[in-house]
């Protein structure tokens, strides 16, 4: 897990965010158990508090759940986690179109140069 910080946002925001996309991306897998806080505060190089409270964050989005002895764990549930990923999903192709209607693509535009691959 590699983690870049924008100083603009929250960071407890941006672990949020960074979570969820490795859950939805599959980089971990239903069903993994997570590091503990701590070990993820070091790798993230951020304040333990900090990360306990993305993680709540997460616990609340249904995205991880508690085992009281063993720890956090990533939801087997496919359907939120397919659900969480289209949505994303929906938000890049959102955030490309706007972004390409900005230089003046129209969106007919847009699908024929994603159709080429990007070529010119």
């Amino acid at each position: 897990m590699k983690f870049e910080f924008d100083n603009n946002i929250p960071i407890y925001i941006q672990l949020v965010q960074q979570l969820k996309i490795y859950i939805i991306s599959g980089n971990i897998k239903p069903g993994e158990r997570l590091p503990s806080v701590r070990e993820l505060a070091m790798k993230t190089k951020v304040n333990p508090n900090t990360m306990q409270k993305a993680l709540s964050e997460l616990e609340n989005l249904g995205l991880i759940y508690t085992e009281r002895t063993n720890g956090k764990f990533v939801t087997e549930n496919k359907r939120l986690i397919n659900k969480l990923r289209l949505e994303y999903a929906d938000l890049l192709s959102l955030k490309y179109l706007s972004s390409m209607q900005s230089i003046g693509f129209s969106k007919e535009d847009v699908i024929n140069y994603l159709n080429k691959g990007g070529d010119k």
